[in-house]
């Protein structure tokens, strides 16, 4: 096995994929990240130069250092690219069949000893690993969004992963700035399997007359210290995906305090996802006043 990683691969450069990419490539890696098409490339790598500029003018990189970590970076829609990474992380879409075929795909192209880790949140990192010939080179690395300032990653061992490649992944999640914490392949892992039932209790509270959107937003806050309430996270993270990611927790666990609200299933039904569509928990016609609804 290669003790050290040296070169970084990435699938997927959509939000959580770029974001990746761009603190590998900040932290000295080589990086090559792959998509779909070359659309979806540009539209990533477009998205990376503009975040490292906002550093820059912050006056955290210099001019000089964007320059290095862009050099650093490569875009690529094949997979024979990564054939040489030490390490592929993958951030596609979140479809277990979809990465399954991604992930068979992969392990015929990149040479044998790599690791594979997959950023997924909420799918069995087991059943992903099957889909491969590694079952003790398989992981998961949970980043959070934004990738480039929040601090920490999930690393996830499978009941086969090797010790060692364990190892290697804190000591390569550190190595990116970040702050791993190691946890099993259980749905949810440990941040989603705690907020999840916590989003989830705030909404049947709402439907329940304990308290408006706001009220309930304006006691966590001021209650317990939380930087936002339940619904404007809800509203940041995207109504649909904390409703795909329950549906997925509720599935493997039957119980109650994972199971998705009426009204979140209504909600997302009729296509108001939060802030990304404009409404959710509240109306964000006005992105600086958002204005609750319920």
């Amino acid at each position: 096995m290669t003790e050290v990683i040296r070169k970084v691969g990435v699938l997927g450069c959509g939000l959580m994929g770029s974001g990746i990419a761009q603190v590998s490539a900040m932290a000295g890696y080589p990086t090559i990240v792959k998509e779909a098409a070359d659309e979806f490339l540009q539209k990533g790598m477009a998205a990376i130069e503009k975040s490292l500029g906002k550093f820059v003018e912050k006056g955290s990189l210099t001019a000089e250092q964007r320059a290095e970590m862009l050099a650093r970076l490569k875009g690529t829609t094949r997979f024979e690219d990564l054939s040489d990474c030490d390490i592929v992380i993958e951030a596609i879409t979140e479809n277990l069949q979809v990465k399954r075929e991604t992930y068979a795909a992969l392990d015929e192209t990149v040479k044998p000893e790599a690791v594979f880790a997959s950023n997924t949140s909420s799918l069995s990192i087991t059943e992903l690993m099957m889909a491969t010939k590694r079952v003790d080179r398989f992981i998961g690395l949970h980043f959070f969004n934004p990738v480039p300032l929040m601090k920490l990653v999930e690393v996830v061992g499978t009941i086969t992963t090797s010790s060692e490649v364990l190892d290697r992944a804190m000591k390569f999640v550190a190595s990116l700035g970040k702050v791993p914490i190691r946890t099993s392949d259980r749905s949810g892992f440990i941040v989603n399997r705690l907020l999840v039932p916590y989003l989830l209790d705030s909404i049947r509270a709402l439907e329940e007359g304990v308290g408006t959107v706001e009220d309930i937003d304006k006691g966590m806050k001021l209650g317990c210290g939380y930087p936002m309430g339940p619904f404007t996270l809800l509203d940041y993270v995207g109504l649909e995906t904390t409703y795909y990611i329950a549906n997925i927790m509720f599935e493997e666990f039957r119980e109650k305090r994972f199971a998705p609200p009426p009204l979140l299933k209504r909600l997302v039904l009729a296509g108001h996802h939060g802030r990304k569509t404009g409404r959710g928990f509240y109306d964000h016609s006005d992105p600086n006043n958002p204005k609750p609804l319920f």
